[in-house]
């Protein structure tokens, strides 16, 4: 044997001990495809969290890192770096096959509830976001996340879940301007325009929809990612041949049929750089100073609540669909599972891209072979080299990237039939959590309505006792935050 395989066959060989590749039923290949098969099946975030995070101004009217321009790109590099790092970490520390990054809903959370708040920062909010990820690894360590998870009924965490669902279902409907708010404010809202789906545009967002769908039926890998590259080259074509222009004509006159977020040209460059100057733009007790400290507590509550019972939910999908799971039910090395996901939630508020998470879509590669962290490592090595191709991120324009978050949100909305609708003790205050977050745009408002209806229910009918302490605590500041206006008022 020559000296080049002796060394191929050490490597191999180490690598099979140190994930117990053989052990587990598998083999090198299978975790390098499932590895691949992750990543294209959540790469789509690269493209979403950017046009989540990166195109709201916040409450002093800036946009992260200062520059509109600038930061669509940087949060697409951000988000890769991170996502690339901390998958790395698990496959590394937990040895097993589940990838993380920036969460589809903490994002929503973070830029719709945090940031836009009067005289937030952007800096501000991502402090919070490291505030909750410590807060999650001190309850993974002491051992109260699990308190935590039985505080809150099932019913509820569910209803969250489904709750944004729908919110970003609609504010994927909303960006693409398929919903929208009509010029005669008879209704607070329309479809398209004057009630017709008017301009090329719209029409990519429908085709792009449509085949999400069908390649989501299909159960191909990628869909989603599949979905936004055709609607992207869609509208390359589009642009290019009829000139579409975007949303504010070169007059400054709004232009209705136009393109929401950038006209999709091809770039100069496929390949850039990456920028990382986003990263360490975090201020840790900022938004002591702009607002409240029971606004503070509150929106790290809904922060914590959002990421805390989703991870635990998706390590157990996963860990079940590869056999993965002890003869109680837990995934192989669960504390270190979570210990990881904590400080992904860390890493995101510390890299500006919120809050980093386990991903469901870990299942896809799970489900093409890979049953180790080497699977977890080859996802990781494809973020970090995704960093590279912001400018392929600049050209996706709303209407191709949205379909996808329509799609996300029905794949929560999935998790309803988990509520018992006939238990109106706990049916009423999910529906409250569930209708409330999209009505008034806010997460936390439809959280703080179930908290307080279900608290409120449970007393009226004699069962207080029945009431978690938790749960008493979380109304009673849920209902400080509802009326901190008037009580800001009566201080002044």
């Amino acid at each position: 044997m020559s000296t080049s395989s002796t060394r191929a066959a050490t490597a191999t060989g180490l690598l099979d001990r140190f994930f117990m590749i053989t052990a587990r039923g598998s083999t090198l290949g299978r975790e390098i495809r499932g590895g691949l098969v992750t990543f294209f099946a959540m790469s789509y975030i690269i493209v979403l969290n950017p046009l989540i995070i990166g195109t709201v101004a916040d409450g002093s009217g800036s946009f992260i890192g200062g520059d509109e321009g600038l930061a669509v790109a940087r949060v697409a590099a951000a988000t890769a770096l991170v996502a690339g790092v901390m998958s790395i970490l698990m496959g590394l520390v937990a040895n097993f096959p589940l990838a993380l990054a920036a969460g589809l809903g903490l994002n929503a959370v973070v830029a719709f509830s945090i940031a836009v708040l009067p005289e937030m920062t952007w800096a501000d909010a991502m402090g919070l976001v490291v505030i909750e990820g410590l807060i999650i690894l001190v309850l993974v360590l002491t051992g109260f996340r699990e308190a935590v998870f039985r505080a809150v009924p099932k019913e509820l965490r569910t209803a969250i879940s489904v709750g944004i669902g729908l919110f970003i279902a609609f504010i994927g409907l909303v960006d693409a301007g398929i919903v929208r708010i009509p010029v005669s404010l008879a209704t607070p809202v329309e479809m398209g325009v004057a009630g017709s789906l008017a301009g090329w545009p719209a029409l990519v967002f429908v085709v792009g929809l449509l085949l999400a769908i069908v390649l989501h039926l299909r159960k191909v890998r990628g869909a989603l990612l599949i979905a936004i590259i055709a609607g992207t080259v869609l509208a390359v074509v589009i642009e290019a041949i009829a000139h579409v222009g975007g949303s504010v004509n070169a007059d400054g006159s709004p232009n209705s049929t136009g393109w929401r977020l950038n006209s999709p040209e091809l770039p100069d460059t496929w390949v850039r750089l990456p920028d990382f100057s986003l990263l360490g733009q975090f201020s840790l007790l900022g938004s002591f100073e702009k607002i409240s400290a029971v606004t503070v507590v509150l929106l790290v509550f809904s922060l914590l609540l959002a990421d805390f019972f989703d991870t635990m939910g998706t390590m157990v999908a996963v860990g079940s669909e590869g056999k993965l799971l002890d003869s109680d039910g837990h995934p192989y090395g669960t504390r270190r599972i979570l210990v990881v996901d904590s400080l992904a939630a860390v890493a995101g508020g510390a890299g500006s891209v919120s809050s980093n998470t386990s991903y469901i879509e870990s299942a896809a590669g799970v489900g093409d072979g890979a049953r180790t962290g080497l699977a977890s490592v080859v996802t990781g090595l494809a973020f970090l080299l995704a960093t590279f191709l912001a400018p392929v991120v600049d050209m996706v324009p709303y209407e191709a990237a949205t379909p996808a978050l329509v799609v996300v949100g029905f794949l929560m909305m999935t998790q309803v039939s988990g509520i018992d609708w006939k238990n109106a003790e706990v049916s009423i205050p999910a529906f409250l959590t569930i209708v409330l977050m999209p009505f008034t745009y806010s997460i936390t408002a439809g959280m703080g309505a179930g908290f307080i209806a279900y608290v409120v229910i449970k007393v009226a009918l004699g069962k207080a006792r029945a009431v978690h302490p938790l749960m008493w605590v979380t109304a009673v500041l849920f209902i400080l935050y509802f009326v901190r206006g008037p009580l800001q008022s009566l201080a002044g």
